[in-house]
C-alpha cells in the first residue's frame, strides 16, 4: 500500500538560528521589530534575513502579539453575509476601500466568518470568548448587528469601529458614519432654491439609525426653508415592492398638493413614477423626484440622488482603527463622512415655474 509522507513541519525561529549562526533571541528581535534590534549588526541581521527567506520562514502572528501587544492584523467582522457576489454589490467598495488602506499601510486583514450560531446569526462572542482577538482590532460592518455584543465589546475594551451609526444602549461605540443628514437637508434646500414649497417625504418605514438621520435632515431644512411638508398620513405603510403607497395621498399629488417627493429609497421612487403616470402625471415636468440613497449608473432611471463615499468610508474605518491602537482610550466620537448629491433627470422647477406653483 502507497502511503503519502507526511509533510515536514514549519521551520521555527530555532532554525532560523541555527542556519544564521545566532541566537534565537536576536531573531526574534529582528523579527518583532524590537528597539533592540537596531543595535544587532547590520551583517547579523542581514544573516538573519536570508535563512528566513532561505526556509521560508513565517511569524506566528498570535505568538508575536502575546509579546508585543500587537500583530499588525486587522479584523473585518460581519453581522450578516456581506462578501460581495458582484461589483454592484452594495458592500463591494467598502470592503475594497478597507483593503486598499490596510495594504497601504502594511497591515493583514482577516475575514471573521466562521462565528455564525446554530440560528444562523454571526455572532462575535462563542462559549464566551471573543472571537476577534487574534486580531489586534476590527472593522465591524451589516445591519442586523447585535447591539449586546457591541456594548460587551465596548466594555471588554477590544478596539473596533463600525460602518454605519449604531445606537447602543448604556454605550457609545465609535461609528464611521455617511453624512445623511446633511445631504438629505442639501437636497432640500435645492428643491426650495428651485421655487418648490409644497413637498412630500416617502420613507421605508425600516427602523434604522441611517433612515432616522435621513428624516432629521429632511425635517430641519424644512422647518429652517418654511416650506410645507405634505407627506403620507402613514409613511410606514409602503410595501416592500413600493405597492403600499396610499392611493388618497398620490390622488393630493396629482391634483397639485405637492410639486416635489423626495423618497428615502429608489424602489419607492419607481412606483411612486409609475402611478403619478397613470395619473397623467410626467416626472419632472409636473412632480420633481429625488432619492435618498445612492442610484448604480446601470438604473434605468437617472434619479437626483445623494451618493455614499463607500470606499473612502472604508479607508477611514482603517485609519481611525490605527489611531485608536496607537492611541489607547482616546476619546469615543463618531467621523462623519459627508455625501455626494448627484444631479439626474428627475428634478426641476415647478410647473410653470412659479414659484410653490
Amino acid at each position: 500500500m502507497t502511503t503519502t509522507p507526511r509533510r515536514a513541519r514549519a521551520p521555527r525561529q530555532s532554525d532560523v538560528a541555527r542556519l544564521a549562526g545566532v541566537s534565537q533571541s536576536a531573531v526574534s528581535r529582528v523579527i518583532g521589530g524590537d528597539t533592540d534590534a537596531a543595535r544587532i549588526p547590520e551583517s547579523t541581521r542581514r544573516r538573519i534575513q536570508e535563512a528566513i527567506k532561505e526556509l521560508g520562514y513565517v511569524p506566528n502572528p498570535t505568538a508575536r502579539k502575546l509579546r508585543t501587544g500587537r500583530n499588525r492584523m486587522l479584523g473585518v467582522h460581519t453581522f450578516e453575509a456581506v462578501f460581495p457576489r458582484a461589483r454592484e454589490d452594495f458592500y463591494f467598495e467598502f470592503l475594497l476601500g478597507i483593503e486598499e488602506r490596510a495594504e497601504e499601510i502594511d497591515h493583514d486583514l482577516v475575514l471573521f466568518t466562521s462565528t455564525g450560531g446554530s440560528d444562523g446569526r454571526r455572532r462575535v462572542y462563542r462559549d464566551g470568548v471573543n472571537r476577534l482577538n487574534v486580531a489586534d482590532g476590527a472593522v465591524l460592518l451589516g445591519v442586523a448587528a447585535d447591539r449586546a455584543e457591541l456594548a460587551r465589546l465596548e466594555a471588554d475594551g477590544y478596539p473596533f469601529v463600525h460602518i454605519g451609526r449604531r445606537e447602543v444602549p448604556g454605550t457609545r461605540i465609535t461609528c464611521i458614519v455617511p453624512d445623511y443628514e446633511s445631504a438629505a437637508a442639501a437636497i432640500v434646500d435645492h428643491l426650495a432654491d428651485l421655487g418648490h414649497q409644497r413637498i412630500g417625504y416617502l420613507r421605508t418605514g425600516i427602523e434604522e439609525e441611517s433612515y432616522a438621520d435621513r428624516q432629521r435632515g429632511y425635517e430641519s431644512a424644512v422647518a429652517r426653508r418654511g416650506l410645507r411638508d405634505v407627506s403620507p398620513s402613514d409613511p410606514g405603510s409602503a410595501a416592500a415592492d413600493g405597492g403600499g403607497l396610499d392611493p388618497a395621498w398620490l390622488d393630493a399629488v396629482a391634483d397639485g398638493a405637492v410639486t416635489a417627493v423626495i423618497a428615502d429609497a429608489e424602489w419607492l421612487a419607481h412606483p411612486l413614477a409609475e402611478q403619478l403616470a397613470a395619473r397623467g402625471l410626467e416626472v419632472p415636468r409636473d412632480v420633481s423626484v429625488a432619492v435618498l440613497e445612492g442610484v448604480g449608473p446601470d438604473a434605468p432611471v437617472r434619479w437626483d440622488c445623494l451618493q455614499i463615499p463607500r470606499r473612502e468610508v472604508g479607508r477611514l474605518a482603517i485609519d481611525t482603527l490605527v489611531d485608536m491602537l496607537d492611541e489607547p482610550g482616546r476619546p469615543v466620537a463618531d467621523v462623519l463622512v459627508p455625501c455626494v448629491v448627484v444631479p439626474g433627470e428627475t428634478v426641476a422647477a415647478p410647473p410653470g415655474g412659479r414659484r410653490g406653483a
